[in-house]
């Protein structure tokens, strides 16, 4: 299995899970600072889960693109960053919290709207920015 998809190469399960619980400390709090900086009314379009969401993936595409392809990164880098900062970042639960909002405020099919759109723009996002990444770096390689 490639190192970026497994475990790190060394270090303990709690030096892991401390750098998840401190990525995802720092994660959090921003995602917390852009719902206080740019706050939903009720029964309005989430605007800014989504964005976190579509942001903090395109992110994860970026970030596990380059620590394959161009950064030997030390082992506990990529489960502070991808699992705990853009982990705890990103916040499929209160998307989850977000649908039912709009439904128990009777607004059904913008829930619906919302249910089919944070999944697919994730998806398209962490796909472009890890196409665009890859691609990026093998230009920059083709260069060298």
């Amino acid at each position: 299995m490639p190192p970026f998809l497994g475990r790190p190469r060394t270090g303990s399960r709690w030096r892991v899970l401390a750098v998840v619980a401190a990525g995802g400390a720092l994660g959090a709090s921003a995602r917390y600072g852009a719902g206080l900086l740019w706050p939903t009314e009720p029964a309005a379009f989430p605007w800014t889960t989504l964005c976190v969401n579509v942001v903090g993936c395109a992110l994860i595409g970026v970030f596990l693109v380059v620590l394959q392809e161009a950064w030997q990164a030390p082992p506990l880098v990529r489960p502070f960053v991808a699992t705990g900062v853009l982990g705890g970042f990103t916040t499929f639960s209160t998307y989850a919290v977000d649908v039912e909002r709009l439904v128990h405020d009777g607004e059904v099919a913008t829930a619906l709207g919302y249910l089919a759109l944070t999944p697919l723009a994730a998806l398209v996002a962490v796909w472009g920015a890890a196409t665009g990444t890859d691609r990026l770096l093998a230009g920059r390689r083709a260069t060298a």
